[in-house]
């Protein structure tokens, strides 16, 4: 190995350390080592601004953080869940359908603030039937996490995977005239509900009713529908993420925006107030990201890794997908997916090459295991932190331990359901 491949080996390495040790220094973790990357000319500036930073990726989340923001303020997914309580033939049923609802917002709202939006009805109803909160917490949080890896909006890990393998939206469900990711994460949000039906199969009152939320308005649902309609249209005449489709995001987000001010009467400090709290630690940490990886793959980094996967698989697909399923699930419960995907998926591309295989099988396998695998620890994933939290702070605590009983299962059979239809679809 090479005096160069060894520097920036060790410069990543000790990043990766920093963001598990101190998640909330990752944005300035990852940029800093940005700047060493360049500072060593392993990557120019100029081509990490205009080749290895994706602007599309970036405007997109900014502008579906803008939608999904607006979304939450109509209260409409609450107005939902508050009609799921009314119809529901009892409470357990309620319970799931709920968590189900979750992973369906989730699926193209950000995963943290989906649970923060479901979070009081979890609350209200666990008081009102004075249940434990807990397990109806960590579900909203893991079902959150599961269906943000179904559409290209859901995750940034969605969208990274969207840019290497060069998918629009409407290839998340279906691709080349298969079944796409969409409906593996549909197998395993299915399988979730079964596992979280057993957790609360005895909840068999007939109904509660809860303080009722008011729709502000239907505008901001107008938008979210727009945004996927409009992908969705960029995706079949333009494929993969084009320059149209960012833009029929920011637009819609604009619009959103002067829909705030002008008629909801806010004022532009609230239109300030609504961006400043977008999740900009994320989109620093992309930027970041983007660079560390482009001076990995620069300096040949990716390649041994590569070769070393190649020589422990030894040609047997199935191991390989078993392997790189495996692996994803047990780094992602401990460490951010974000920089572990961009590492893996052009390593999961060249070994799928190696064995003349639809590359499908194991950057799908990839996804799944990498965002799934943030299921299994307390914190594997931001949605989970934020459930902690709002636990304890309403004198719930919850241990390692116990949400490993809730994660591990979940994440197992999950993955597994997700996984086995993927290799029916794609082996």
């Amino acid at each position: 190995m090479e005096k160069m491949q060894i520097i920036v080996l060790v410069l990543t390495l000790v990043m990766y350390a920093l963001v598990i040790v101190k998640s909330e220094w990752k944005a300035q973790v990852s940029l800093v080592t940005a700047v060493a990357m360049m500072a060593l000319h392993v990557v120019s500036p100029k081509e990490a601004f205009a080749t290895l930073i994706n602007w599309n990726v970036l405007a997109i989340y900014v502008g579906s953080l803008v939608i999904a923001e607006l979304f939450i303020y109509s209260n409409a997914p609450a107005c939902i869940a508050d009609r799921i309580l009314r119809n529901s033939s009892d409470v357990g049923m309620s319970i799931i359908a709920i968590l189900v609802l979750t992973g369906l917002v989730s699926a193209v709202v950000d995963n943290v603030a989906t649970v923060l939006l479901m979070a009081p009805i979890c609350m209200a109803l666990s008081r009102k039937l004075k249940m434990d909160p807990t397990c109806f917490m960590v579900g909203l949080a893991v079902m959150a996490n599961l269906q943000g890896t179904a559409t290209l909006v859901g995750d940034p890990p969605s969208m990274i995977f969207a840019t290497f393998a060069g998918y629009g939206f409407n290839d998340f469900f279906f691709h080349e005239g298969r079944l796409s990711i969409f409906w593996f994460v549909q197998a395993g949000m299915f399988a979730g509900a079964v596992f979280f039906w057993f957790c609360f199969r005895h909840c068999k009152e007939r109904k509660v009713v809860l303080e009722e939320k008011q729709l502000v308005s239907s505008i901001p649902s107008i938008l979210l529908v727009s945004m996927i309609v409009g992908l969705a249209i960029c995706s079949f005449f333009n494929g993969g993420l084009s320059a149209a489709s960012s833009a029929v995001v920011i637009l819609l987000a604009f619009y959103g925006l002067f829909w705030y001010h002008f008629s909801q009467k806010k004022s532009w400090h609230d239109v300030k107030v609504l961006v400043k709290g977008l999740d900009w630690e994320t989109i620093l940490f992309l930027i970041g990201i983007f660079v560390v990886v482009g001076a990995v793959e620069n300096v040949g980094l990716l390649d041994y890794l590569a070769a070393f996967l190649e020589r422990v698989v030894d040609g047997n697909v199935n191991l390989g997908f078993v392997l790189i399923i495996l692996i994803s699930v047990l780094v992602s419960g401990f460490i951010d997916n974000v920089p572990y995907i961009m590492v893996m998926l052009p390593v999961a591309a060249h070994l799928s090459q190696s064995m003349a295989i639809k590359p499908e099988l194991y950057l799908f396998g990839l996804l799944i295991g990498s965002c799934l695998g943030g299921n299994l620890t307390p914190f594997g994933a931001s949605a989970n932190i934020v459930a902690m939290g709002i636990l304890k702070k309403d004198g719930h605590k919850l241990s390692f331990r116990d949400w490993l009983k809730i994660g591990i299962p979940f994440t197992l059979i999950t993955t597994f359901a997700s996984s086995l239809c993927l290799y029916a679809v794609w082996n």
